[in-house]
């Protein structure tokens, strides 16, 4: 596709698309319409028959659960340029079940083929900030990082990661494009392939230390091959005042990461003097999870799948004025529905 928009049934059918390409949908692909439903381009044509295409229309947006609203910016760049009217929430505003969450004013040929990509866009990134802020609000002020990045297609991972951090709250990403979006530069430690390669959870910690740049904080994961709370001093003893933390994502063949183990581990760690060294859980965590090990000792949370599995809010478009004449399909109301958190777009 070179980015021109489709128009008609007959745009569908002269168009191809090469084999030999990643699946996802390319910027221009989406605001060419090829991500729609087809049945949006047939309403084209029929509209345009009947004379209708550029109706004046007001349509509104909701969903059936609460959530936090995110992912408007994209919906913004999708109908830039449109001569429409456009009241929103804002970003990180809390909604209830039925809320008007946005409303469009303007000519129906300019934005109804793009119903099934805003309907997306919206309910996408609606649901991991409401999953995101649900895990914020858990951890009471402590750090939540977010990497979900591989837990979702690598084409929406800096979506997630941006609704995470920029509207849900978490204080960080590790995808780096994710992480950019949001404003911030990316953060993470290391994985568990780097110690397994070298062997030695210290001498991985050593090479740590020595060869990367002063800001980036020295976490070490301590999971690997030996107890946690040795381990973990182990890493202490090495690396003294300059070890920032250490990272517990034991595996949950292992019994997971437990209120015991935690408790453990900061037990040992104070006892040799190593009170200011940070411990990070990571691993399945969710808020039940995030509450009892904070209430443990944990000091900073890594969520991964929580996040990226949120349950994406279903969001719907009704038509609710045509041409200045309040209209709805039955089991709706006819007119808006007001909303006095909604505010015009300017």
């Amino acid at each position: 596709m070179d980015g021109k928009r489709l128009d008609s049934l007959q745009d569908i059918y002269s168009t191809s698309v090469e084999k030999d390409r990643f699946f996802s949908a390319t910027h221009e692909e989406i605001f060419s319409g090829m991500t729609t439903d087809i049945y949006f381009v047939k309403t084209r044509d029929v509209l345009r028959q009947c004379k209708k295409l550029d109706t004046p229309v007001i349509a509104e947006f909701f969903t059936r659960d609460r959530g936090v609203f995110a992912g408007l910016p994209e919906v913004l760049r999708l109908l830039e340029g449109k001569d429409l009217v456009i009241d929103h929430l804002d970003e990180g505003d809390f909604f209830e079940p039925k809320d008007v969450v946005l409303r469009i004013t303007g000519s129906y040929g300019d934005f109804g083929m793009y119903e099934t990509v805003i309907l997306g866009m919206l309910a996408s990134s609606t649901g991991w900030a409401t999953a995101a802020r649900e895990c914020v609000e858990a951890a009471e002020g402590k750090p939540v990082l977010c990497f979900g990045a591989r837990h979702v297609h690598p084409a929406v991972a800096p979506v997630m990661e941006r609704a995470a951090v920029a509207i849900g709250g978490c204080s960080a990403a590790s995808c780096i494009l994710g992480a950019k979006m949001a404003g911030l530069e990316p953060k993470g430690t290391i994985p568990h392939a780097a110690i397994l390669v070298v062997g030695d959870t210290v001498e991985l910690a050593r090479t740590y230390d020595a060869f990367l740049p002063e800001e980036e904080a020295r976490i070490i994961l301590v999971d690997t091959f030996k107890d946690e709370p040795e381990e973990a001093i182990r890493v202490a003893d090495l690396l003294g005042d300059r070890l920032q933390g250490v990272r517990l994502d034991t595996p949950g063949e292992r019994g997971g990461v437990t209120p015991e183990l935690v408790r453990e581990v900061r037990w040992r760690l104070d006892k040799r003097g190593y009170d200011k060294v940070k411990i990070i859980a990571s691993g399945g965590l969710n808020p039940e999870r995030i509450r009892i090990l904070s209430k443990a000792g944990v000091d900073s949370f890594g969520v991964g799948s929580y996040i990226a599995h949120a349950v994406p809010r279903d969001m719907t478009m009704d038509i609710k004025e045509v041409d200045g004449i309040p209209i709805a399909k039955r089991g709706r109301l006819p007119g808006i529905i007001e909303n006095p958190k909604l505010k015009r777009l300017k």
